[in-house]
């Protein structure tokens, strides 16, 4: 692993936002990717909507399909559209020449924002260059904290992936683990060598990078059972999503291993994992409040002149560990798909 990206991530002091959403009843389109775009219906809010002219805002993730992380992302951005009298249009690919492509049909729509996540921020600087040309406010969330102000974006929401992987790495040390695999399911996604990275920087014993195709479980399940019935001596498996911790259950399973699993990012699904023991614990970032933040932050910038963080430091939303001593009352708002 390439070390010289620690030294040079820069380390953000948290930027303290508060973001109260109203109890809502959404109508929208069921999760998408491959570029097929969906409009987010704010119809049947039953609380607060802002009396301010319609504005449209596009958010374009990196999304591969049914990587249920997003559903938390855009349930969020929902809210705050729903709040703010914006029509949401949400399209994805993790293609990043494709994902270009999205931004770019959202400056010639016109849209008055763009949200976007930056997991190949080098493949998106010269459509993001577009936007700021065509006077389209552009603000990052999720991936891409150590890049968003070189692309002149106003703002950005998301956790440090850096630090938390360090985070993690002195949870491992805790746990009394020796040999990590740290699992990495989309190569070339900055924020997940960082993850993986920032593991290594703090962790005392041996780590070990795989990497697996994530739009492929089956193929995920069996690349990591390989490992572990190749390696007996791994004792952690590191995963960077929660359907992908998921899923190394299995393998741990078939592999007769004795490893734990920790891993990245949460959903409702691996709160009962967690509960149950069979994963130890999990790094939220929250999403919700990510897409959230991203939507308002936009609405607040063009009816009110706003910056949070004032364009030099990121709002950060994690990293916040999720284990059994506080599973049951995250696992509350899961269930909601708000964690």
């Amino acid at each position: 692993m390439d070390r010289s990206s620690h030294s040079r991530s820069r380390r953000f002091a948290p930027v303290v936002a508060i973001a109260a959403a109203a109890a809502l009843t959404l109508a929208g389109c069921s999760s998408s990717s491959g570029g097929k775009k969906s409009e987010e219906s704010a119809d049947g809010a039953s609380a607060g909507k802002a009396s301010t002219p319609r504005m449209t805002i596009a958010l374009v993730t990196h999304q591969s399909a049914g990587d249920t992380f997003w559903d938390i992302v855009r349930k969020g951005a929902t809210a705050a559209a729903a709040k703010d009298n914006v029509k949401l249009v949400y399209s994805a690919d993790p293609s990043a020449a494709k994902q270009a492509g999205l931004i770019q049909n959202a400056i010639d729509q016109k849209v008055d924002g763009i949200a976007v996540t930056l997991a190949k921020p080098d493949a998106l600087k010269d459509v993001i260059a577009k936007a700021k040309e065509a006077g389209i406010p552009v603000v990052g969330l999720n991936s891409g904290v150590s890049e968003w102000q070189k692309l002149g974006l106003m703002e950005f929401f998301g956790q440090d992936e850096t630090v938390a992987g360090e985070a993690l790495g002195k949870r491992l040390n805790e746990a009394g683990a020796k040999n990590a695999v740290c699992v990495v399911q989309e190569q070339g996604n900055i924020g997940l060598t960082q993850r993986c990275d920032g593991v290594d920087k703090t962790f005392d014993g041996k780590l070990q990078t795989l990497n697996v195709n994530g739009t492929d479980m089956p193929s995920v399940q069996s690349t990591i059972t390989a490992k572990l019935s190749q390696d007996k001596s791994i004792d952690y498996v590191v995963t960077l999503g929660a359907p992908f911790a998921l899923t190394a259950v299995q393998s741990v399973s078939d592999a007769g291993s004795k490893a734990k699993i920790a891993t990245f990012d949460l959903n409702k699904d691996l709160t009962g994992a967690i509960s149950k023991g069979t994963i130890e614990f999990a790094v939220d970032q929250q999403p919700y409040l990510q897409g959230y933040l991203a939507i308002d932050s936009l609405w607040l910038y063009k009816n009110n002149g706003n910056y949070m963080g004032g364009g030099e430091q990121p709002v950060l939303t994690g990293p916040a560990f999720v284990d059994k001593s506080n599973v049951d009352k995250v696992a509350e708002f899961a269930s909601k798909g708000t964690r």
